[in-house]
């Protein structure tokens, strides 16, 4: 069977900046939510559109090579989407970083601020060996303070974060400075807009 990707870029090769456009172009700008202020970035006509959405995880996969690590860690939500399509198709293990009071098993938290409010991540207290290393993959980067407290749950476990991978980036809020110590890609980025 072939993968709808690979049919599309045999039949229509573009380049990426052309790649990105049509992404783009399928995002939604939705303003004032979830508050008045903020413009949220709708993703769900990337992942509807099959040769979008593989794209999108292909073009990160593209990015993130040559980069070593061990597991792909998404955070709930919609990085769950990205971040477990790309574990899939390069091989790694997938570890949820979950709201708070979502896992079943002994957990370690790190409480977190938004742009419009305070949140709480959770890991599974085994989820990642001493030594192991990790990509961390969310769909937005905004503040950064979602990452961050992902990137805390990591290394609080003895692992190291190796790179974040997103699908969207806030250029403006400059969330980007808040992730040390790693490789930080964004397939579109907005910049007042």
């Amino acid at each position: 069977m072939i993968n709808i990707y690979t049919f599309y870029w045999n039949f229509y090769p573009v380049t990426m900046e052309q790649d990105l456009a049509m992404i783009r172009d399928k995002i939604r700008a939705i303003p004032d939510y979830p508050k008045k202020g903020i413009v949220f970035r709708d993703i769900t006509p990337v992942l509807k559109d099959p040769v979008l959405f593989s794209l999108a995880v292909s073009k990160m996969q593209k990015l993130l090579e040559g980069l070593s690590f061990d597991y792909v860690v998404g955070i709930e939500s919609r990085g769950f989407i990205f971040g477990a399509a790309l574990a899939h198709a390069i091989g790694k293990g997938f570890i949820p970083a979950r709201k708070e009071g979502k896992l079943p098993y002994k957990k370690i938290s790190r409480s977190y601020a938004l742009e419009y409010s305070t949140a709480t991540l959770e890991m599974h207290s085994d989820a990642l060996e001493k030594g192991s290393s990790v990509v961390i993959v969310d769909d937005l980067l905004a503040t950064g303070g979602t990452a961050k407290a992902a990137a805390e749950l990591v290394e609080s476990l003895g692992a190291r974060v190796s790179g974040y991978a997103f699908l969207i980036e806030l250029s403006d809020l400059k969330g980007r400075e808040k992730l040390a110590g790693g490789k930080v890609i964004s397939l579109i980025s907005y910049h007042g807009d």
